[in-house]
């Protein structure tokens, strides 16, 4: 076992938990007295998911009006006004990293990724990837556990066992730049061309479980670049075998040319001699020649041996892309409002007496974790702004405490009612 000591990203506030599994537990619990008590939670928590729902939908509409600018699978819109494209690009940014905290995910700075890869086991190669090639580039994370994977090095000769931190989901979102900054960069409009996206698209990419490490090798321009043992081990026998034909070519190559003129009418006369090591010159180009090629071959085959773990590493890894993320990440959100209103609104229920905001805190998350087994930190401060805003929390003096649930079920259907139109008398 290795003692790589891992950097904690800190406690993740992602329950990793399905909502009906929560809810189940919540009434196997006991604390709701009464089959009556049990089948009225289940029905308030039923009108809060509808709730939620419908207030996501708003939001995912949003999403897909704002990326039809952006989306690289469509071609027919890519002339239009400046002005609509920064708007509609600064709302989708806005409202997608909204969705993506609200589900619990957390921006990851390109500082703290390329921190991650120089500590990387996993893929064996450095990848390079030039961030100015693109106007933007965003990654988020949600969740992460530790792996025990076996570590190869010095071509098989040397294995061990190392602990990786891995991110359970991984966002990414790389915009592209538009077509007249790609025109003033050479490379840039190269991976444009090479990839077949249209200039000024957004790429969203949505990955399961990456080892941190490896976050660079997410980026749509990744390249593998050699190791030092790889280039040692290339480097050393072409120059071991390079300089004896590079000297015997040095001493010889002045006859070549000599012959050379002498058939193309320049030079009178050349001698036999000559011509034997005229020969020899020209045999020591081949072998020169051969060799380039050789060694050509022998670095094209283990850069494409790379690229292909690079690949299989990511390709199996890949959820989700562009246009058809936004369902899931909504979904998601979606799901942790409802597990955290769920939480909040049974502890505050059942509780005997009202219960500051920390008591609901350290009562959930030891629920959590004695259930589930999960170490979580409970965004609580969230969860009471959630039912205080839909009218099923009060506060007071003493701390907070749910409404009944009559009283509840009466506000939730005034909730309900506000999101349909006013009938005309």
């Amino acid at each position: 076992m290795s003692n790589t000591k891992l950097s904690s990203p800190g406690r993740d506030r992602f329950i990793p938990v399905r909502k009906s599994d929560i809810l189940d537990a919540l009434i196997e619990r006991g604390a709701l007295v009464g089959s009556e008590a049990c089948d009225k939670f289940r029905r308030l928590c039923a009108m809060l998911a509808s709730i939620y729902h419908y207030e996501y939908f708003a939001t995912l509409e949003r999403l897909r009006g704002d990326y039809y600018y952006f989306n690289p699978s469509a071609r027919a819109h890519t002339l239009r006004d400046q002005a609509i494209t920064e708007r509609a690009y600064a709302d989708l940014v806005q409202a997608l990293d909204r969705v993506l905290r609200v589900a619990n995910f957390v921006e990851l700075s390109h500082a703290e990724i390329g921190n991650a890869h120089s500590r990387r086991t996993v893929l064996p190669v450095a990848v390079r990837a030039p961030l100015d090639d693109f106007r933007e580039v965003r990654f988020y994370r949600r969740g992460h556990h530790v792996e025990e994977i076996e570590s190869v090095s010095w071509f098989g000769l040397q294995r061990r066992k190392v602990q990786v931190e891995v991110y359970d989901d991984v966002v990414l979102l790389a915009a592209m730049k538009s077509k007249a900054e790609l025109d003033e960069r050479r490379r840039a409009r190269k991976l444009v061309e090479r990839r077949k996206i249209m200039p000024g698209a957004v790429l969203l990419k949505y990955f399961h479980n990456i080892a941190s490490g490896d976050v660079y090798a997410l980026f749509p321009n990744a390249r593998v670049l050699m190791s030092n043992v790889d280039k040692f081990v290339l480097g050393v026998p072409a120059i071991a075998t390079g300089i004896p034909i590079l000297i015997n070519l040095y001493t010889t190559i002045t006859v070549l040319f000599l012959v050379l003129g002498f058939y193309l009418g320049i030079t009178a006369s050349v001698q036999d001699s000559d011509m034997k090591t005229a020969l020899a010159a020209l045999s020591g180009l081949v072998a020169l020649g051969g060799f380039v090629v050789t060694q050509w071959v022998r670095y094209q085959r283990q850069s494409l041996k790379y690229r292909i773990e690079l690949t299989d590493n990511i390709y199996y890894r890949n959820i989700n892309n562009n246009a058809r993320i936004f369902d899931y990440l909504i979904d998601a959100a979606e799901e942790q409002e409802c597990k955290e209103a769920f939480l909040a609104y049974y502890f505050l229920h059942t509780a005997t007496s009202p219960l500051s905001v920390h008591e609901l805190h350290q009562r959930v998350e030891e629920w959590l974790k004695s259930t589930f087994g999960i170490d979580v930190d409970f965004e609580v401060a969230d969860a009471v702004a959630k039912l205080e805003r839909l009218g099923l929390l009060k506060r007071s003096d003493a701390g907070l405490f749910a409404v009944p649930f009559d009283k509840a079920f009466a506000n939730l259907h005034d909730v309900w009612q506000s999101f349909l139109p006013a009938r005309k008398a």
